[in-house]
């Protein structure tokens, strides 16, 4: 799969055997899953997604080895509005740039988050970035997860910084608060796609993109778990999803925590705490990659937000009141 490093957009992709029958548009959503399925439809239906250089309907069934192939323009780029919002900002130079995202900031514009997003923040901060492709943004976080994100700031450290990512050399370690009690750390290897259940929710399916995390427990609670977390891969949701698989769903993730749960005879506090915790208890806590520029590598560490060390205090707390 390639792209082209302009706004024109080049991509193909073979459809995997496993995906062969389903409608058009079924298919170019989990192939492309970087575009939405409205934006992927329309392009469809203007022929700028064809399937082995034919036009096809979006309903059209496709079937395994066909390729897709797109050609089309990357949304215009002008209708993303500079927008002077505060930026967290731990390293910056002329080739790159490391934040600390807090919750509640959406990293780029999509339905329903026209602006007012990380993007339109860094539009405003670095003007030039609008001339590389995304503005520079080469992985994402969730709208509530914290922590740190690398930006490129020009199209040679955009380049470099994917190719890090690709060959996984860049080094994201994040730390979270799971439901229940693990015994110990382990690695989970196994592939992350959409649901075809909830289109807003991906899952453990055969015929998934791989995703590898590994984990490690840092301390047990009664009821939960503050766990450190290695990401090989960067998959959509990868944490959440893999350790609602492994059986240990994150603290508040509204799409993968399923019924709350509390410890037995928990103080009045904790209970609140726990209840109305405002989003998945996730943080990208450390970063480490190859500076784009002078080879050089790099680590910056964030420190955990107020809302976890509030959770974790509890959760100790609780811990004592039952020793």
């Amino acid at each position: 799969m390639s792209e082209d490093s302009d706004q024109l957009i080049q991509l193909t992709a073979e459809v995997p055997s496993d995906l062969g029958g389903q409608r058009l548009d079924q298919v170019a959503a989990q192939l492309f899953d970087e575009y939405s399925r409205s934006r992927l439809t329309a392009w469809i239906k203007e022929g700028r997604l064809t399937v082995d250089d034919a036009v096809l309907r979006p309903k059209d069934v496709v079937h395994g080895g066909a390729m897709l192939s797109l050609q089309a323009e990357q949304e215009a780029q002008g209708e993303w509005v500079a927008q002077d919002i505060p930026l967290n900002i731990v390293y910056e130079d002329e080739h790159i740039l490391v934040i600390d995202k807090p919750a509640g900031l959406v990293v780029h514009p999509a339905a329903g988050h026209a602006d007012g997003t990380l993007l339109n923040a860094l539009l405003h901060h670095v003007p030039d970035i609008i001339n590389v492709p995304r503005a520079g943004i080469v992985h994402r976080l969730d709208k509530d997860t914290t922590g740190l994100m690398v930006v490129a700031k020009t199209l040679q450290a955009q380049t470099k910084l994917v190719d890090q990512l690709q060959k996984r050399s860049v080094s994201r370690i994040y730390e979270c608060i799971c439901i229940g009690v693990i015994t110990s750390g382990a690695t989970i290897d196994a592939p992350i796609g959409r649901s075809s259940a909830n289109r807003q929710r991906m899952a453990v399916i055969d015929g998934g993109k791989p995703a590898v995390t590994h984990y490690r427990v840092l301390e047990r609670f009664r009821s939960h778990t503050h766990v450190r977390v290695k990401l090989e891969t960067g998959r959509t949701h990868q944490i959440r999803v893999h350790m609602t698989h492994a059986g240990y769903p994150l603290v508040g993730d509204p799409l993968y925590a399923g019924r709350f749960r509390i410890p037995p005879a928990a103080s009045p506090t904790l209970v609140q705490t726990l209840k109305e915790f405002p989003r998945q208890a996730l943080h990208a806590r450390f970063l480490e990659l190859e500076h784009p520029a002078t080879g050089q590598r790099m680590k910056w560490t964030s420190p955990l937000p107020e809302d976890l060390v509030w959770l974790l205090s509890l959760l100790r707390q609780d811990n004592e009141s039952f020793v």
